[in-house]
């Protein structure tokens, strides 16, 4: 292909882009009301930088997240911390282990904490009683399995709990859900892969012991499909991915999301994406914790319209 013929297809690739993400924002609708938002916030401060786009890409220290699949990829064992600075005082929280399973599968068990601290408890007269906290936790366990050199398949069980402040008593959703993708590494080194997150997850509620008239009820989660791809452009590494949202046979939205990273002098990484509604910068280090370059120290911001920008780190290591 000659240079001019190059410069063509990636202007018209450009224009593609920028009409799918315009797209995406006129047919998105809110679907963060819908339970199990905390699942659908993003983790590691790489993929967070780089719009979460993250369907096709091996994440060190978090790749079950993303992808289960991609975990078989993994050549040593991954540990990985994660914390979101959130506005309105919310917090979120991953803490990850993943670990390959010779000869041609792999394990991983993460936990995921999301919440409120300090919210100001009354009474009906208006006067303060407690200070009260609510959270949603995942307790995921994860299992990889290659079933061709380039190709593999993965799954995510989930442990759920959703926790709610009373003055007097705590209410509790409990539940399970599931995750499952395919992921492929291509000769050309791109990779493909296929995501269904949150498939038949849900809350089980019993408020009967709160509530005079409380029952029994469950509240489903929205069901994610997506598919993704990532490629070098010169100096740049993309990822991509795109998919929809379900709620039963009902389409709440689509998500399109894209990022970049420039690695300078093979340790420092500049990122930038767009994804979920939100844009955001970032950048890391890799550097030497007991071996050469076996840890990773990353940052980025976010910006979220309205409720302001958050401040993401995370820090991973092998072994």
């Amino acid at each position: 292909m000659d240079k001019i013929s190059r410069d063509q297809v990636m202007r018209l690739l450009k224009i593609y882009i920028i009409y799918l993400i315009l797209l995406s924002f006129a047919f998105a609708q809110d679907y963060a009301s819908f339970a199990g938002s905390f699942l659908r916030m993003g983790s590691s401060a790489r993929s967070m930088g780089m719009g979460s786009a993250f369907t096709a890409e091996i994440d060190e220290g978090f790749a079950a997240y993303h992808n289960p699949a991609s975990m078989v990829f993994l050549e040593k064992r991954q540990v990985g911390f994660n914390h979101h600075f959130l506005p309105l005082d919310r917090r979120l929280t991953t803490t990850n282990i993943s670990m390959p399973l010779p000869p041609t599968a792999s394990l991983g068990i993460s936990w995921i904490s999301a919440g409120v601290d300090k919210i100001d408890g009354r009474n009906s007269a208006g006067e303060h009683t407690q200070y009260l906290s609510t959270s949603e936790d995942a307790m995921m366990i994860s299992f990889a399995q290659q079933i061709m050199p380039w190709f593999s398949a993965g799954l995510n069980v989930k442990i759920l709990k959703h926790q709610l402040p009373m003055n007097t008593m705590d209410v509790a959703g409990k539940g399970i859900g599931m995750d499952f993708g395919v992921f492929i590494r291509t000769k050309s080194g791109a990779n493909l892969a296929f995501m269904v997150q949150d498939l038949n997850s849900r809350y089980h509620w019993k408020t009967d012991k709160v509530f005079e008239r409380g029952k029994e009820y469950v509240e489903q989660f929205p069901t994610l499909y997506r598919a993704g791809t990532t490629f070098n452009y010169n100096k740049f590494y993309v990822t991509a991915d795109g998919g929809i949202i379900m709620n039963g046979n009902e389409s709440l939205g689509y998500t399109l999301r894209v990022g970049t990273e420039y690695s300078y002098l093979d340790n420092y990484y500049f990122r930038a994406g767009l994804g979920n509604r939100r844009m955001s910068v970032g950048f890391g280090i890799d550097w030497s914790f007991l071996k050469d370059d076996d840890a990773r120290l990353d940052y980025a911001f976010v910006f979220e319209n309205p409720a302001g920008a958050a401040h993401v780190f995370t820090y991973a290591f092998s072994f």
